[in-house]
């Protein structure tokens, strides 16, 4: 042994004495390298010298102290020094650091770290001294080994830098590389027993942090236990050993057992939050890989181990790990969701009682203020619901026991959140709500059912809906670690006391809010909640909330249509026998084949395909108990009677089917043999779309039904219509013979008057389908129609004439055959023009008026009546009203092949519009002037006012009939935006019909702002005047109207402000940004201006105007989107390195559009609103009140800048300010008190004030309102008056005080702060004497103190000086301890005026001199 040693030392430590002195002398730093060929010559057996230095120094290691030599005697006999030793290994490890290392460099410098830890490990005297001098070099030599073993192998796999110099190692070289740093680890894994590290701190936190990085050095690796029992010659892997030597760290040998675990702890949260710890201000994270998530499941499975063997030591420490991971998780959705798990599993380890307390520390935690907190609170929360309930005890305190049940995480921190003021906090709760709905679990479940079926929720939900309540230490919520011992402090958080009690909460009705919310995810989230609710039959289905389901499927956003879709069609098929669930997913998803986004409209299709036709089979096979069939016919029979409506979309989805050969022979037998069942109409329905697009279907059987049809008389109008249908779409492909046949078979049929319109109709359409067939040239089938429907017309005509011309057709007259043979004259009429003449006008004129036919034909004769008569011609018929609405519609028909007809018809139908009182008249009227207006557009244009007039008919029928019509004809620019139009259809928007003023917001919206995207910001100034109804302005509201216009239209006075706004809301939520920037100059410039400059009067219906133009101004609506949004709230917490840009990106623009909306402000709406607001005091406007609104509201969002607003005029900045404050003072005390007692207390003030200027002395004047010296808080009553005496008293007050003049707001919050002031002032008179000189003087002025508290002897006299100044002195910028105030009841001073003039004058008057005012200076106090 003794001679092995010798031999293999001395090859590593011969001539270098010098050098090696060097080295120590300089403490192994800025050393020179070991000369080359000494260097090579070690190496030059590649790893044999290593092995063998190792071989001979192993027995010196060894646990038998007794059988061993002394090695540093050896050496010292030997004349081998082991300092240079030491030296060369350091020259082998400082080489296998370079970054320019190559693989067998790295080799070297790994065994000679191990071979310098195996030095360490032999006792003796100078090793251990060397070890303090090298341990931290040679352990962070490990490190960087590793990370660039690390490094080499991402750049193999990836190859996508290309750098000279980086080096790239083979397989086998990394294999190398991995078995040194596994024998390295193994080595000093050896050395940790026997080398304490306890005085030594920079060292443990070096090892902690290197057995964390080779913790994670191997992606896979086996399963293996957790266990300070571990052997080390047994590991297999580096991350075993990297655990064995953590455990060995937390040992009281290198530090106190706490200390140990707080380090461990701190650097295992990084690897469970899968980030890199960094000490700059944010941590980056991980990409989530299987090596990074096996390293996360390999830290928690750690952490647990500790838990379990140390109890009750380690749970404090656990706990704030648990908070710090809730503080720190990356807010992104899938790091978010490890970490709840994590958390979970971690938290299962504690005890019932500490389980509940940090529970109840989570819901705290849920209640803060940042939105990332209140979105990982729920994914903890959702990851708690997985779990198994834990069993209550008796050592758990009551008050901690809700906190173990999942009754509170879905009932309080689940669905409580659903109403957070964050989209992304209400889109996750919602979301999840909906994955606690699909649980198994059946407490989650009955949870939700006691929560939504409960007629009442008592619960305490402390500020769901606000900002947190709590608050984290400043320690827990740093991102910046320190280089020592780093910040791992408990989270404390504290309630605020804060707690609104929830009573009956309306579950449905919140959740339909929320589905109808105005962000995208929310919306999305809502319907898989309501979805799922209903899936699960939580709740019986209604009406009222399938009714979101089916609405979203006309989202705006395309995910929220898909979303919906998916909802409605998964709700279908857990429930396929409720009717109310099939009619909601027909009128849900059939329309969407219409959309315009093509993936919408394909699943659409899917959904259509799937649910009905694919389940069409032989009516031999259809079997009752199968469901799928079963399904696919109700959903057909409910298309074919209650749903008819939609049947124009089907026809659209069949027309793609058709392109796509959906449409097989098989499949149009299989609905053939259908025709025969009780299924017949729906299978009818489906032949009549079918047939459309399947020219080589077997006709025959149509034929055949058709036949069996026409001689049955007790046959469904139904199928009757769907087969004449089927066989107009088949005409042109049916032989001559058999066109001819039916040609003849269905006019005779129709001259029997024997089927309801609704038959008759597709029978029209089907005999001039068959005449196209039978005549394939366009002119010998025009001539077939003459003669086919030519027949049917002089038909028509004898019976009419028969009731019409004849003394007695009266008596014969029956109203339904009468009606059919109208409908059919209409209809035939069409397809023969010229077989109709003027006989058949004065046939259909008859029936509209009781004249007979000799002043029929006088009337048409004559040409000097013939452009009047018509006016009256339809007055005084004595036909039944049913009679005369068909009779129109003819009418209509026939005027539009006949010009002249239409010429002379159309003044007195839209006369009739005026004068009829029956609905179907009207109704019809207005569908024939909107088809007339098509056809002749310039002679229907001069009646649109009239049509218009319709949408305030009191028939909701009729509203909506002309919305439609007025709505298409805009959309096709027949009608165009002037005179009163506009008005007239966005009136339609406060229609008392909910269902017609959603249907304006589509066509306003979705519809017509598309073709013309400046129409609302066009016509919105003249909104204001005009729904005002003021006429004084030369340039708006100018256009014609008539008196019975004007009051239907009119939206005037109190009672419609809530309209008006509704409508400017409305216009104004559609606006573009460049709108309105541009609409808030434009009403400053058209509207405010007006009334600076005097163009318009200041009185009463100004007044109105003026509150409805601030009120608009302080909307948020018409702020700027980038103002009104907030960043962080607006986008979803899930950022990526895009949307984080994004984020910076809005940011900026926010600022910049701030300062260009602050430019504008100063230079062009500040100088008119001051001004303004000045003449408006004087006038004591009540307009004024809505002004202060603007004003409050402008400034709170330039709070900080009033002085940079107000630059040329610091006083009147000064004036504004204290005039928001004592505003807003007063609204604050409006809000504790009520306004009615602040009425109450302001007339006692006045009182007060006037009684001390009477009186000769202060000592005379008595306490306000009769009250006690006791002082009050502000703001508040006394305690001893009864809310309901209180308010009957402020009633009564209020009464008396209306007949008093009005006082501007600014002398009533100046009042509310002089109460109090009095009060002190009067108490403080009742304990001193004063002398008569100043009793006499100080009656002059009420004297207070000024608002800070602050008091002096000295009066300083501010006569002059305007009532809203604050308490400075006019020469100096110091504050003084006195004001004065004036009695309410003088005059006020005069206004100040700005010296600006507005842009709606200087455009008006270019030639005119500016116009100029001064403030009147301050006058001096007398002395």
């Amino acid at each position: 042994m003794r001679s092995l040693l010798k031999l293999t030392v001395s090859r590593w430590v011969r001539s270098i004495p010098l050098w090696v002195n060097t080295v120590w002398d300089l403490d192994f730093t800025d050393t020179e390298p070991l000369d080359s060929c000494i260097a090579e010559k070690i190496t030059a057996d590649g790893l044999d010298n290593f092995t063998s230095l190792y071989s001979a120094l192993s027995p010196f290691a060894a646990e038998d102290p007794e059988n061993r030599e002394n090695i540093w005697t050896v050496l010292a006999e030997s004349s081998l020094s082991h300092q240079a030793l030491v030296a060369v290994l350091h020259h082998f490890v400082h080489a296998g650091q370079d970054k320019r290392a190559d693989a067998q460099q790295r080799v070297y410098g790994l065994h000679a770290a191990g071979l310098y830890f195996l030095l360490l490990e032999i006792p003796g005297g100078a090793g251990d001294g060397v070890g303090t001098v090298c341990l931290l070099s040679l352990k962070s030599s490990g490190a960087k080994l590793s990370r660039g073993m690390e490094e080499r192998l991402e750049e193999e796999e990836e190859e996508e830098e290309e750098n000279d110099e980086h080096v790239y190692f083979s397989t086998q070289d990394l294999l190398q590389i991995r078995s040194a740093v596994f024998l390295l680890l193994k080595n000093f894994l050896k050395l940790l027993p026997k080398f304490s590290l306890k005085e030594k701190p920079q060292c443990f936190q070096s090892c902690l942090k290197v057995f964390v990085e080779m913790a994670n050095f191997e992606p896979e690796v086996q399963e293996f236990q957790f266990s300070s029992a571990m052997d080390v010659n047994e590991a297999k892997n580096i991350p075993e050993l990297a655990y064995y030597g953590l455990y060995s760290l937390c040992s009281p040998l290198h530090s106190t057992e706490d200390k140990a675990l707080h380090c461990v702890f701190y650097q295992m949260l990084y690897v469970i939050l899968m980030v890199k710890s960094s000490f700059g201000s944010k941590c980056e994270v991980l990409p989530i890989t299987s090596a990074v998530t096996s390293a996360r499941n390999r830290a928690v499975k750690f952490i647990s181990s500790l838990v379990d063997e140390l109890k009750e030591a380690v749970f404090r420490l656990l706990r704030t790990l648990l908070q710090h991971i809730c503080v720190k998780v990356p807010d992104k959705a899938d790091y978010r969701t490890y970490a709840a798990q994590a958390l979970v599993t971690l938290l299962n380890k504690l005890p019932r009682v500490e389980f509940a307390e940090f529970v109840a520390w989570l819901y705290k935690f849920s209640l803060l203020s940042k939105t990332s907190y209140r979105v990982f609170a729920l994914d903890v929360a959702l990851a708690l619901l997985d779990v198994p309930e834990k069993n209550l005890d008796d050592s758990l305190p009551l008050d901690h026991q809700r906190f173990l049940k999942h009754k509170f995480l879905v009932q309080i921190m689940v669905f409580g959140p659903c109403s957070d003021k964050a989209p992304a906090v209400r889109s996750k709760a919602l979301s999840s709500l909906a994955h606690c709905l699909e649980m198994k679990s059946a407490a989650t479940l009955e949870s939700i059912r006691d929560l939504v079926q409960g007629s009442s929720v008592h619960t305490m939900l402390e500020a769901n809906t606000n900002n947190g309540s709590g608050r984290v230490s400043a320690e827990a919520v740093s991102n910046h670690p320190q280089k020592t011992l780093p910040a791992f402090r408990s989270t404390e958080l504290t309630d605020s006391g804060n707690t609104a009690v929830l009573e009956e909460k309306e579950v449905m009705a919140m959740l339909r809010k929320r589905a109808g919310d105005e962000k995208t995810n929310v919306r999305k989230s809502a319907l898989q909640v309501l979805m799922s609710i209903l899936k699960h039959e939580v709740t019986p289905c209604s009406a009222e909330d399938l009714l979101p389901l089916q609405e979203r499927c006309r989202d705006p956003a395309v995910s929220v249509r898909k979303q919906s879709l998916q909802s409605i069609t998964e709700l279908l098929l857990s429930q396929r026998s409720n009717v109310l669930v099939q009619k909601a997913w027909l009128n849900g998803v059939v329309p969407v084949v219409m959309d315009a986004e093509s993936s919408v409209q394909e699943k659409a299709l899917e959904y259509l395909d799937q649910l009905l036709l694919q389940h069409i089979k032989p009516s031999q096979n259809f079997r009752s108990d199968d469901v799928k069939q079963g399904l696919a016919w109700d959903l057909l029979t409910l298309l074919s009677s209650e749903c008819q409506e939609l049947n124009g979309y089907l026809s659209r989805a069949f027309s793609i089917w058709s392109q796509q050969n959906k449409f097989t022979s098989a499949f149009i037998r299989n609905l053939l043999s259908h025709v025969e069942t009780e299924r017949a109409v729906a299978a009818w329905m489906l032949l009549a779309e079918v047939t459309t697009s399947s020219p080589r279907m077997d006709y025959s059987e149509i034929i055949e039904s058709w036949d069996s049809v026409s001689r049955q008389q007790n046959t469904s109008a139904v199928i009757t219509r769907h087969v004449l249908c089927a066989i107009g779409h088949v005409a042109k492909h049916l032989p001559k013979s058999t066109c001819e046949r039916l040609i003849g078979n269905i006019k005779c049929w129709l001259k029997e008057f024997q089927w309801p319109l609704e038959v008759m109709s597709p029978a029209v359409e089907t005999l001039q389908k068959l005449c196209h067939g039978f005549a394939c040239v366009s002119k010998k089938a025009q001539e077939l129609l003459n003669q086919v429907f030519g027949d049917l017309v002089s038909t028509c005509e004898s019976y009419i004439s028969n009731i019409v011309l004849k003394e007695d057709g009266a008596k014969q007259l029956q109203e339904d055959l009468l009606v059919r043979h109208l409908f059919l004259l209409g209809h035939a009429a069409q397809q023969c023009p010229a077989r109709v003449g003027e006989h058949t006008f004065l046939l259909v004129q008859s029936i509209l008026a009781s004249v007979n036919k000799d002043q029929l034909v006088k009337s048409l004769d004559s040409e000097e009546s013939a452009g009047f008569q018509p006016l009256s011609q339809f007055r005084g018929s004595t036909m039944p009203s049913v009679v005369r609405a068909h009779a129109f519609i003819a009418l209509g028909k026939l005027c539009l092949q006949h010009e002249e007809l239409a010429k002379n018809s159309i003044a007195p139908l839209a006369r009739e519009l005026e004068v009829s009182q029956d609905v179907a008249v009207r109704n019809n009227v207005i569908i024939v002037l909107c088809d007339l207006c098509i056809r002749y557009t310039s002679m229907v244009d001069r009646y649109i006012p009239n049509v218009s007039l319709c949408l305030k008919d009191p028939s909701p029928l009729i509203r909506k009939q002309t919305l439609i019509l007025l709505t298409n004809l805009l959309q096709e620019e027949y009608v165009k935006w002037k005179d009163g139009l506009f008005f007239r259809f966005i009136s339609v928007l406060v229609d008392p019909v909910p269902d017609i003023a959603s249907l304006a917001e589509f066509c306003l919206a979705h519809l017509l702002l598309k073709r013309n995207p400046v129409m609302f910001s066009q016509h919105f100034i003249e909104c204001i005047f005009h729904f005002n109804s003021y006429e004084k302005h030369g340039k708006y509201n100018r256009f014609p109207q008539s008196a019975r216009a004007k009051h239907l239209f009119s939206l005037k006075g109190k009672d419609n402000r809530e309209k008006r706004m509704q409508i400017y809301t409305f216009l104004l939520e559609h606006f573009t940004d460049e709108q309105r920037f541009r609409i808030t100059t434009k009403i400053s410039d058209s509207i405010l201006a007006c009334f600076v400059d005097g163009v318009l009067p200041l009185d009463m219906e100004a007044d109105e105007l003026l509150s409805d133009t601030f009120t608009v101004l302080s909307c948020k609506e018409i702020k700027l989107s980038a103002m009104r949004s907030k960043p962080e709230e607006d986008l979803e917490t899930d950022e990526d390195e895009m949307t984080a840009a994004s984020t910076v990106v809005q940011v900026a623009q926010k600022k910049l559009i701030s300062q260009v909306q602050k430019k504008n402000l100063i230079e062009n709406i500040i100088p008119v609103i001051t001004a303004l607001k000045s003449l408006m005091e004087e006038k004591r406007m009540a307009a004024l009140k809505d002004l202060m609104n603007y004003l409050r509201e402008t400034m709170q969002d330039y709070r900080n800048e009033i002085k940079d607003i107000f630059g040329t005029d610091k006083r009147l900045a000064a004036e504004l300010e204290y005039d928001m404050r004592k505003y807003e003072e007063q609204l604050a005390r409006e809000e504790e008190s009520g306004h009615e007692q602040v009425l109450a207390v302001q007339a006692e003030v006045v009182g007060a004030v006037k009684s001390v200027q009477a009186s000769p002395s202060l000592e005379g004047a008595a306490p306000l309102g009769g009250q006690n010296n006791n002082a009050q808080p502000p703001g508040s009553v006394p305690s001893s008056v009864p809310s309901e005496l209180a308010a009957a008293r402020a009633g009564a007050l209020k009464g008396q005080l209306l007949g008093r003049r009005a006082r501007s707001l600014n002398t009533l919050a100046i009042l509310n702060s002089a109460k109090k002031a009095v009060e002190e002032q009067l108490r403080k008179c009742a304990r001193r004497t004063l002398s008569a000189a100043s009793s006499t003087a100080s009656s002059k002025h009420v004297s207070f103190q000024n608002f800070n508290g602050q008091s002096s002897g000295d009066k300083v006299a501010m006569a002059g000086r305007a009532i809203s100044t604050p308490e400075q002195d006019d020469d100096e910028d110091k504050p003084t301890d006195i004001i004065c105030l004036p009695s309410p009841e003088e005059p006020p001073a005069p206004p100040r005026q700005w010296n600006v003039e507005s842009p709606a004058r200087r455009r008006s008057s270019q030639q005119a001199p500016p116009r100029r005012s001064h403030r009147k200076a301050s006058q001096k106090p007398k002395q």
